[in-house]
């Protein structure tokens, strides 16, 4: 393949998608080095991303470049690394996954993107005016589907920084226990929470033992291998009692392959997978009955904006500290999955699900709503 054949592949293949390579519009890209066009067809999007960080590429609007060229369909046309995809699925079949890019991140540089809520997962935008609402709408709609009440217990799996568990001690009186294995994130957690009636503990989620009033999990799924959904799913069962509400926020994708973009795994969710609903479904078969299945995935897009705009903003006391590498990477990263968001190749998905026998909650007491629902763009599915 010649330089110039592979530059016209390039430019054929985003011409496609109404991208064009030195246009003038905000999703239209700039090439800085003439290599780009060889690297991407031969690594994919691995090299893609890679390439972005290096300098090679630029866009003034990444997210609206990524929806153009997922809403396309161009990604998955791009050939991908075969040795690539041979050291993610190894990596996978033997559960050792590396450490990636968020091992090198400090609560710092989370509490400037994330906002005040260090929340690190999809908010809510229905009424809200900032990220910090939508956060609070985010965690008060799960505490509502959960029927939190003074008194009852709760276990909070995958708890990263305490969001949720200070959220919900402090608005519903209730105890929680959180489980996550980021030591950092559980230290600065556990000062956040003071006061309050939270526990939270180094701990792997598979490992917990104990029953609670209820179990949730928040941004779990993702980061589990998907030969671990199931173990995952039945442990939260194992943990629930009889009459209790456990709930999984999680995003999905919209087929069954256990893959998740090469960039992504080898640099921010290594060794994680985003599921489908199918798969998610199928985790769940013994250990739970489904009661309701709410996709908020339209809101992600304007929280991956809001966690660019705040990590934009604040980057000049961190560059020092970080460098513009990771500027560069932390950018794609959020952009590109903006992008995937707006054009509908990822979801959101909030289930809330009871044990085997028990008699259905109230989140199930209205009336079937199968269609889109006009305000916030989110879908009720049961």
């Amino acid at each position: 393949m010649t330089d110039k054949s592979a530059e016209e592949d390039v430019r054929a293949l985003l011409a496609r998608a109404g991208v064009a390579v030195g246009g003038g519009r905000p999703w239209d890209i700039r090439v800085r080095d003439p290599g780009f066009y060889k690297r991407v067809l031969s690594g994919g999007s691995l090299a893609a991303g890679e390439a972005y960080v290096d300098g090679w590429w630029e866009s003034d609007r990444l997210d609206e470049f990524f929806h153009r060229v997922f809403k396309a369909g161009l990604y998955e046309r791009v050939a991908f690394d075969p040795w690539a995809r041979l050291r993610i699925q190894a990596r996978r079949i033997f559960d050792a996954p590396s450490a990636g890019l968020r091992a090198g991140l400090g609560n710092d540089l989370f509490r400037a993107m994330l906002g005040e809520r260090m929340s690190s997962s999809c908010a809510y935008w229905k009424d809200a005016r900032d990220l910090d609402e939508a956060q609070d709408a985010k965690m008060e709609l799960v505490c509502r589907k959960l029927e939190l009440k003074p008194g009852l217990s709760v276990l909070d799996l995958g708890c990263g920084w305490g969001a949720f568990a200070r959220y919900a001690a402090e608005r519903h009186g209730v105890s929680v226990v959180g489980v996550d294995i980021a030591e950092e994130q559980v230290t600065f957690g556990r000062e956040r929470c003071r006061g309050l009636a939270v526990a939270l503990r180094v701990q792997d989620h598979r490992e917990v033992r104990g029953r609670y009033d209820r179990v949730v999990s928040i941004g779990l799924m993702e980061h589990v291998a998907p030969r671990n959904w199931r173990s995952s799913m039945a442990a939260a069962a194992r943990c629930l009692k009889a009459d209790g509400i456990a709930l999984v926020h999680a995003v999905a994708r919209n087929v069954t392959d256990g893959r998740l973009d090469p960039w992504l795994d080898r640099n921010v969710f290594p060794g994680g997978a985003a599921p489908s609903l199918s798969s998610l479904a199928g985790a769940m078969e013994g250990s739970f009955v489904a009661e309701d299945v709410h996709n908020i995935g339209p809101h992600y897009d304007p929280t991956l904006l809001a966690w660019h705009e705040n990590l934009s903003r604040r980057w000049p006391e961190l560059r020092g500290k970080y460098g513009d590498r990771l500027y560069r990477a932390l950018k794609f990263c959020l952009l590109a999955s903006a992008g995937g968001f707006r054009a509908r190749r990822s979801q959101l998905f909030q289930i809330v699900m009871t044990r085997p026998g028990r008699v259905q909650p109230a989140c199930r007491a209205e009336p079937a709503r199968a269609a889109r629902l006009k305000e916030g763009g989110e879908a009720r599915l049961l």
